[in-house]
């Protein structure tokens, strides 16, 4: 199985400047090394097989064919062998010289495609040897080295599912690339062949156009650059490969390296055809002609080699980056609540305080708000409601930290009224079954919602999307309230958001939040064990929460099957959970991800701040009652 994947790879080569024999042999290095690992696509840089800088040269006949015949000898490699090669050279045509990329696999040369903005500025000065492959209005039949192909604006149908697109160079560079034409036609890996020259500061600035136009294009995008052997008379080169998909880099090679190259990654077409799906914009063609060439590649089996498989989707893994990201959370948290409070006209917030990560966050976020509206922290009513199963470790936090963020704070027992609930309803209060634990927590959101009503405050809701997501949370509980500041931060980004405000607290609250962090996710609703430690623990019960999101970010924002997940799991976690483990738990996550639509299908309002969001007005339509089977 090659679970959607594509292996690709970049090649920057030893050359010799205007030596096409010595170069072949360079290439045909590339391609053994690219086949060992089981590349099916080889790309070459600008000009590979004369080299770049040949300049006048280039005119020159005795060049030019040497390049044909070390062309056919490069095509002749590729005979019987399972994978598409792109090299660069010139190309004469009628009255013209083009500087182009062609296209082999399997001893021919399948096409042509000439680069389209040809750099004529500062240290460029390449309309002086080649014209514009923009003259191409269609593709052209032409002749070269013996094979009968077509020269223009094509791309090359890999098989699979893999659609090759061309941009050489320049290309890139300019305000609309020819990429963001072909990927309008259904190309979704771009190919660019490069002779970009170093110098101070170049190298980030090309590798965040070549991300930032594989996020525009929603492609995999593979650069090849000109190796260091190009001339140095006035330019370096430095041999820059690289492979992004989706708007970051996956696979980046050495710089000014003296030896070949070759940059492998693994490309997620799957991944790239499901966000294209979910796009309109690539539902219309433009109007420029581009021609199809299709090619049958074997795609039949994929390692995973060369994917990086992050287990955290949902959280950064440079802290950096993470600490950036809690800060912007936080932030549409409290500024989706601010605006709530402001609309209704509300004195103020009501919120459960357990103790817990959820309601922490929740009580941190209403906090920020009333400081963005300028207003006092009373406003705040805090309740905290001990029940059968709550421990002194968390009621003890919950009170410590209304005291330390000066909230009002309430305590109201919910034991007895939970007891005359379940005499009303016949239930044997010594029968810990569901209708006990739900008990509770239906009992806490009437208080919660009461007594937001005899105070004119808004009640905010706690749950996180991990607990959306996987149903756990009880219908018409702690499922409802008149605002959910937390419905789309998943469980794995809660603790480092609360992490986030410890960091920028006082000495008291930061103390109080770092042992929230420390206290086991648990809904407090069993009793507590015989030391008084909290017995009833979640992911006991429904399975490890960074399993459950890792699964929930790629199931649905890119429609992944559960073989797929099972296998990007175990690479993800390799070493932590084994392929039984994390079987027997993506089934869990699909079967209670399903029976659990009916409590999404009326949750309350909630601000959206990532690209996961299960809201039913939003990003996440599906059936209450839709059938699970064909994902399990």
């Amino acid at each position: 199985m090659n679970y959607g994947f594509f292996r690709v790879a970049s090649a920057s080569l030893k050359l010799r400047v205007a030596d096409p024999d010595f170069n072949k042999e360079e290439i045909k290095k590339a391609i053994d090394t690219a086949l060992e690992e089981n590349a099916r696509l080889l790309v070459t840089p600008e000009l590979s097989l004369t080299g770049y800088t040949c300049a006048d040269l280039f005119f020159k006949k005795s060049l030019q064919q040497s390049a044909e015949n070390a062309l056919k000898d490069i095509a002749a490699y590729t005979k019987g062998k399972n994978i598409c090669v792109v090299v660069g050279m010139p190309v004469p045509f009628y009255n013209s010289l083009y500087n182009c990329a062609v296209v082999l696999h399997d001893g021919t040369v399948r096409g042509i495609v000439a680069k389209t903005h040809i750099a004529n500025y500062n240290e460029f000065y390449e309309k002086r040897w080649f014209a514009s492959g923009s003259q191409f209005k269609a593709c052209q039949d032409i002749n070269f080295c013996g094979f009968d192909t077509k020269i223009g604006n094509q791309i090359f149908d890999l098989g699979d599912g893999a659609v090759l697109g061309i941009e050489i160079c320049e290309d890139l560079w300019v305000p609309v690339p020819p990429s963001s034409v072909l990927v309008q036609h259904g190309a979704n890996i771009i190919a660019n062949l490069s002779a970009s020259d170093e110098y101070v500061s170049k190298a980030q600035y090309r590798s965040d156009l070549v991300a930032n136009q594989s996020a525009r294009c929603i492609c995999g995008y593979v650069y090849a650059g000109a190796s260091v052997y190009e001339s140095t008379t006035d330019l370096v080169f430095s041999g820059a490969t690289l492979v992004a998909e989706n708007g970051a880099v996956i696979s980046e090679g050495e710089r000014f390296c003296r030896e070949n190259v070759v940059t492998i990654a693994d490309i997620d077409i799957e991944k790239l055809t499901a966000l294209r799906h979910n796009n309109i914009s690539f539902e219309n063609l433009s109007d420029e002609n581009v021609g199809l060439v299709k090619i049958s590649l074997i795609n039949d089996s994929n390692d995973l080699k060369y994917r990086f498989v992050d287990p955290f989707p949902f959280v950064p893994q440079n802290d950096e980056k993470r600490r950036e990201r809690c800060r912007e959370i936080f932030a549409i948290q409290a500024s989706g609540l601010a605006k709530r409070i402001e609309h209704v006209g509300s004195s103020g917030v009501v919120v459960g305080i357990s103790g817990g990560l959820d309601s922490t966050l929740a009580l941190l976020v209403c906090d920020q708000a009333m400081k963005m509206l300028g207003r006092d922290s009373h406003d705040i009513l805090g309740i905290t409601m001990p029940g059968f199963g709550t421990t002194d470790r968390t009621h003890d936090n919950a009170v410590a930290l209304m005291e330390s963020l000066g909230v009002t704070a309430k305590e109201i027992s919910i034991k007895d009224a939970c007891v005359q609930h379940m005499k009303d309803i016949d239930h044997d209060e010594r029968i810990k079954d569901v209708t006990y634990e739900n008990t509770q927590a239906r009992e806490r959101t009437q208080v919660l919602f009461d007594m937001a009503n005899k105070h004119g405050k808004l009640l905010v809701g706690t749950g996180d999307l991990s607990e959306l997501a996987m149903g756990w949370c009880t219908y018409n509980g702690d499922h409802m309230s008149m605002y959910g500041v937390n419905a789309s931060v998943p469980k794995t980004l809660v603790k480092y958001l609360v992490e986030y405000v410890a960091d920028v607290s006082d000495d008291k609250t930061s103390a109080i939040l770092r042992d929230i962090l420390d206290t086991p996710v648990s809904p407090e609703l069993l009793p507590p064990d015989e030391n008084g430690e909290i017995a009833q623990k979640t992911e006991e019960n429904i399975g490890p929460y960074e399993l459950h999101d890792f699964f929930l970010y790629n199931f649905v924002r890119f429609g992944f099957d559960r073989e797929k997940l099972n296998v990007l799991a175990l690479k993800a976690f390799e070493g932590k959970y084994d392929e039984a483990v994390i079987s027997k738990w993506s089934q869990v996550f699909f079967k209670r991800f399903f029976i659990s639509q009916f409590k999404r299908s009326c949750i309350p309002d909630s601000p959206k701040v990532g690209t996961v969001s299960l809201s039913p007005r939003g990003d996440w339509r599906m059936p209450s009652d839709a059938s699970y089977n064909v994902f399990v």
